[in-house]
C-alpha cells in the first residue's frame, strides 16, 4: 500500500505537486499539502517554490560559472528548469523551451522528434516535447525524493506512492499515451491519469467537505470553464440522486483548443508594439519576446491592484539606433480590459459560433491555435453541441428538451486565467444572458477554488476517494472509439477501398469492463507492417458496440468523428505471398489504468494479438 496519494498538475505554464497521507486519511491544510519545490532563481541560488514554470532552458556551454547551475540532487545539471529558466529564457528565447504539453498534443509533428525550441538556430540542441515533459515530471519526482528523503524513512519514495498526473479532458489518446510514456521515462511506476476539470472538482468537494451539500443538489448541471495557459478546457458534470446517496457523472467534455494565458500575453504584446512602431520604436524577434514577457508581468500587477491604472514596462535595446538603452512603455488598464476582457471574453449570442476556416492558404507550421480567440463562442459551440448530442439521446442524463444549448446551473472556474476577477465577471454575465434568454434560470458560481494549486490538489485528493472515501466522478470514457475497417473490394485502378469506422468502445464504456464486437468478416495482417486507423467522437452518445459508420469521411467532415493518432505496427506471424489475411474475432476492453484494448482472437485458432490506446483516467 502506497503511504501517499501525490497529485501532479504538469501545466502548459506551471506545474505543481500535492500530497495527500493515506495512512492518516483526515483533512489537509492547504499550506502543508503543497510541495515546496527547489528550483534554480538565479545563478547559484536554489529556493523552494510551490509552483515549478514549466520552462526549459538550454544553455550554451560557456554561458555560466561551472556548478552555478547545480540543484541540491545534481549539482553537475547542465539544463536549467523553472523560474530562472522563465526569466533568463525571456533574454534569450532562442534557446528557451515554452509549451512543451501544448506540442505534446500537436497531431501534426512527430512529438517524440527535437523539434523545441521551435525554429531554434543550428547550434541550439533541440528537445522533444516528450523529452521536455519527461524532464519536467524527473525534476518533480527528484524534488519529493529530496525532501521526503531527507526524513530518512522508508517507503516514501516517490515511486513507491500512488501518482496521479492531470491531462486537459480534451487531450486525446495519442496525448495521453504521451504523458505516460514522459512520466515512464522520468522514473515513475504506479501511474493514474485523471482530467483537470474534474481534479479542480475535487479539489472544490475537499475544500467544502460537508458543506458541498447546501450548494450543490440533485439535478445541477455544473459547468467547468478551465482556461489556463495554453487550452480551454470544457467539461459538464451533473449531480444525481441514486438510492438516497449523491452521485456525479461527466457528461460531456469538449474539444481540444489552444487558447489560453499564452495568446492573451501575444495579443497584449502586438497591441503594445503597434504602439512603439507609431512612435518610430521598431522592435526585432528578440525584443518582442521581451516585450511579451514584460505584458504577463504588467497584466497580473494590474489585475493584482485594481486601483493601478497603469503598468510599467521594459524591454531592453538593440542596435545603435537606440544607443543600447532600455525601451519604456507601460500597459493601460484601459487596453488590459479592451484587448483581454473585450477581446476574449466578449459578450456574444449563443447562437454566435467560433470561426474556424484559414484566411490565407499558406500558413507557417506552428502551434494548431484556435483561429477565433474569443472562449465566449468556443464556450457556446461546446454547450449548442452537446445539448444537440443529449437531445439525440434517449438515455440522456439532462434534461434539453426545448432549450437551444446545455443549460448549467452551476459554473467551477479553474486555470490561472481566472485569477483575474472582470474575466470571471464576464463569463458569467455572458452565461446568464443566455440563459435568460433560452429561458433559463442564472447560473451560480461554486467560490473557494485555488486556481494555481487545485488541480494538484484535487489530483491527490482523488486517491484518497478511489480508496472508497468521499464522492466519486463517475462516467466511463469522455468519448466514443472506433477502429478503421478496409472494406472488401476488386481493386479499382486509382481508387482505394473506402474505410468504414467500426464502434469498439461506446460512450461512457467503464473501466475494468469488456466487451465482445458482434461476429463479422475481420480479417488480421500479420507479419509485416500495417497502420490502425482510430477515430473518436464526443457526440455520438448511442453508437453500440460493433454499430458500423459507412462514411468515414462524411463523418469526419461534419465534425461527428475526430482522427486519433494511427498505431503503426506489425502484428506477429507470418506473411502471405498471397496477401492472404488471418480471420479473427474483435474483443474490447477498457482496464483499470484507463487503456482501451483491442483484441484480435482468432478463429478456429490460438493465435491472440492486442493494440492498446490510452483513451482515459481511472475515475
Amino acid at each position: 500500500m502506497a503511504r501517499y496519494s501525490i497529485g501532479i498538475d504538469l501545466g502548459t505554464t506551471h506545474s505543481a505537486v500535492s500530497y495527500f497521507n493515506l495512512e492518516e486519511g483526515k483533512p489537509r491544510g492547504r499550506a502543508q499539502s503543497m510541495l515546496p519545490i527547489p528550483q534554480l532563481t538565479a545563478p547559484g541560488t536554489v529556493e523552494a517554490r510551490p509552483l515549478l514554470p514549466s520552462f526549459l532552458y538550454l544553455p550554451s556551454s560557456q554561458e555560466f560559472p561551472a556548478g552555478s547551475l547545480g540543484l541540491p540532487w545534481n549539482p553537475e545539471t547542465g539544463t536549467i528548469l523553472g523560474e530562472f529558466a522563465r526569466t533568463h529564457g525571456a533574454k534569450v528565447p532562442t534557446r528557451l523551451v515554452s509549451s512543451a504539453k501544448s506540442w505534446l498534443s500537436h497531431p501534426g509533428v512527430d512529438r517524440r522528434a527535437a523539434l523545441l525550441p521551435w525554429q531554434a538556430p543550428e547550434e541550439v540542441q533541440r528537445v522533444s516535447p516528450l523529452d521536455a515533459s519527461a524532464r519536467y515530471l524527473r525534476h518533480l519526482r527528484e524534488a519529493w525524493d529530496h525532501t521526503f528523503g531527507a526524513r530518512d524513512e522508508a517507503g516514501n519514495a516517490l515511486t513507491e506512492q500512488d501518482v496521479i498526473v492531470t491531462v486537459p479532458a480534451s487531450f486525446d489518446a495519442a496525448a495521453r499515451d504521451l504523458t505516460l510514456e514522459a512520466a515512464k521515462a522520468a522514473g515513475f511506476q504506479n501511474i493514474t491519469l485523471l482530467e483537470e476539470p474534474q481534479a479542480a472538482l475535487y479539489a472544490w468537494l475537499e475544500a467544502m467537505g460537508e458543506n458541498f451539500r447546501k450548494q450543490v443538489q440533485p439535478g445541477e448541471v455544473i459547468l467547468v470553464v478551465d482556461v489556463g495557459g495554453g487550452t480551454s478546457d470544457f467539461s459538464v458534470i451533473t449531480v444525481r440522486d441514486r438510492e438516497g446517496d449523491l452521485e456525479l457523472l461527466r457528461v460531456a467534455v469538449g474539444d481540444h483548443i489552444l487558447l489560453g494565458g499564452d495568446n492573451m500575453d501575444l495579443a497584449l504584446a502586438h497591441t503594445l508594439n503597434q504602439r512603439l512602431t507609431a512612435e518610430g520604436k521598431k522592435l526585432d524577434a528578440w525584443q518582442f519576446n521581451a516585450l511579451t514577457y514584460g505584458c504577463r508581468h504588467a497584466k497580473e500587477t494590474l489585475y493584482g491592484d485594481p486601483s493601478m491604472d497603469r503598468a510599467p514596462i521594459s524591454i531592453p535595446g538593440r542596435g545603435s539606433s537606440l544607443i543600447g538603452g532600455t525601451l519604456r512603455t507601460e500597459l493601460t488598464r484601459e487596453e488590459l480590459d479592451r484587448v483581454l476582457t473585450n477581446g476574449f471574453f466578449p459578450v456574444t449570442a449563443v447562437a454566435e459560433l467560433p470561426r474556424t476556416a484559414r484566411r490565407t492558404g499558406l500558413a507557417q507550421m506552428a502551434l494548431p491555435y484556435a483561429q477565433d480567440p474569443a472562449v465566449s463562442k468556443h464556450l457556446a459551440a461546446f454547450l449548442t453541441r452537446q445539448a444537440q448530442a443529449l437531445a439525440a439521446s434517449p438515455d440522456a442524463p439532462v434534461d434539453v428538451s426545448g432549450k437551444s444549448f446545455l443549460h448549467p446551473t452551476a459554473v467551477l472556474f479553474n486555470g490561472g486565467v481566472f485569477k483575474a476577477g472582470p474575466l470571471k465577471a464576464r463569463v458569467m454575465e455572458v452565461i446568464n444572458a443566455w440563459l435568460t434568454a433560452d429561458g433559463g434560470k442564472p447560473a451560480k458560481e461554486l467560490e473557494g477554488a485555488d486556481l494555481d494549486l487545485a488541480v494538484a490538489r484535487g489530483a491527490a485528493y482523488y486517491g484518497w476517494v478511489r480508496q472508497g472515501h468521499g464522492l466519486r466522478i463517475r462516467g466511463g470514457t469522455a468519448r466514443a472509439y472506433y477502429v478503421g475497417v478496409e472494406t472488401a473490394m476488386p481493386a479499382v485502378p486509382g481508387m482505394e477501398p473506402p474505410v468504414k469506422a467500426l464502434c469498439v468502445a461506446p460512450f461512457g464504456m467503464e473501466e475494468g469492463t469488456q466487451a465482445d464486437v458482434p461476429p463479422q468478416e475481420f480479417g488480421l495482417v500479420t507479419g509485416e507492417p500495417t497502420s490502425f486507423r482510430f477515430f473518436s467522437s464526443s457526440v455520438r452518445r448511442d453508437d453500440k458496440v460493433g454499430s458500423m459508420l459507412e462514411d468515414v469521411d462524411s463523418e469526419l467532415a461534419s465534425g461527428g468523428l475526430e482522427e486519433v493518432a494511427p498505431i503503426e505496427t506489425t502484428m506477429p506471424g507470418q506473411p502471405s505471398a498471397f496477401g492472404d489475411l488471418t480471420p479473427v474475432n474483435l474483443q474490447a476492453a477498457v482496464t483499470e489504468v484507463g487503456t482501451l484494448e483491442l483484441r484480435c482472437l482468432e478463429k478456429n485458432g490460438p493465435g491472440r494479438w492486442k493494440l492498446e490506446l490510452n483513451v482515459r483516467m481511472k475515475e
